[in-house]
């Protein structure tokens, strides 16, 4: 059987070295979106890896008769035709297990951020620190704590629950909503020990949405929170979204920050991605990085030793 990987949008260093060592040749070289389907026929590849960048419509799936896994180094596969994938016959993976931590670092990077103005304050300090201080400081005197406040997390698998950990160890009170979840158990490891059990029983959504102080978005898709959803939240919510661009309505989030039923969006996804609304963009109420969730270090290399493991598997 041909041994050939092309990992369009790379793929760590020990995951390479897993497939390397199973016989296999890992092509890291990024292909262009328009010429992906005729470089995989000309190289025969067997398998194709990607995260997010790169699309694998159904135009590519039927121009490679001889690919037989698609991989994808993360969790959403939303760049993926997943279901016509699988009716062609192909094995379609991904890595659910490896990123949950880094993005519900994330949400709390954001979190943190926006609870005391930093995001703000870090766009003001460099351009009138030094002519407007005092008012500055006025400006972000009304900061809150996290602790003792309701996080409400939408979507309870394993980032869900990952985010609910910090939470719980920042002191939070947590609710969740999930469908297909109905108690989950979380131990809360201390200093390496594990530590105690908390057991978590999944509301209603529209509980959820009422209740919460902070609203966190753990989704795979779909229109999730629109004008409806935001007009029963309390007053000050903050909404995070570190799943996917859409699931919050964008133009019903703007609205929702300027009548300050919104005090604070933290996004790291947008509908429009890579060239987001740029209202979004200038939105002073807004803390936003550019889809990087799993953009850590440790995240990579677990993403790839678990994208490796799987490959080897689907390939045998």
């Amino acid at each position: 059987m041909n041994k050939l990987i092309l990992a369009n949008d790379g793929i760590d260093t020990t995951g390479k070295c897993l497939l390397e060592k199973a016989g296999f040749t890992v092509i890291t070289e990024k292909v262009s979106q328009e010429n992906l389907a005729s470089e995989i026929n000309e190289k025969n590849y067997v398998a194709l890896t990607v995260r997010s960048a790169t699309k694998v419509r159904k135009d590519v799936i039927d121009a490679c008769p001889n690919l037989k896994v698609i991989g994808r180094g993360g969790v959403g596969m939303d760049n993926i035709d997943v279901d016509y994938a699988r009716s062609k016959g192909l094995q379609v993976i991904n890595t659910p297990a490896a990123s949950s931590n880094s993005v519900a670092e994330l949400v709390f990077a954001h979190l943190f951020n926006a609870v005391r103005f930093v995001y703000d304050s870090n766009r003001q300090m460099p351009s009138v620190g030094n002519t407007k201080f005092e008012e500055l400081k006025k400006n972000y005197s009304k900061g809150v704590e996290l602790r003792n406040k309701t996080i409400g997390i939408i979507g309870f698998g394993r980032i869900g629950q990952s985010t609910a950990k910090i939470a719980l160890g920042c002191g939070m009170n947590v609710l969740a909503y999930d469908p297909f979840v109905k108690e989950v158990v979380l131990n809360l490891e201390i200093h390496g020990t594990p530590g105690i059990d908390v057991n978590i029983k999944t509301v209603s959504l529209d509980e959820l949405i009422a209740n919460s102080d902070i609203i966190s978005l753990h989704v795979p898709g779909g229109k999730m929170i629109t004008e409806k959803e935001i007009n029963n939240m309390k007053q000050g919510v903050i909404l995070v979204n570190a799943s996917r661009g859409g699931v919050i309505d964008e133009a019903d989030l703007i609205n929702g920050l300027n009548s300050g039923k919104i005090a604070h969006a933290c996004l790291d996804v947008f509908e429009n991605e890579p060239t987001p609304n740029e209202t979004l963009l200038k939105h002073t109420k807004i803390s936003m990085t550019p889809h990087i969730g799993a953009a850590t270090n440790e995240a990579q290399e677990r993403i790839g030793i678990e994208l490796a493991e799987k490959l080897i598997d689907a390939l045998k």
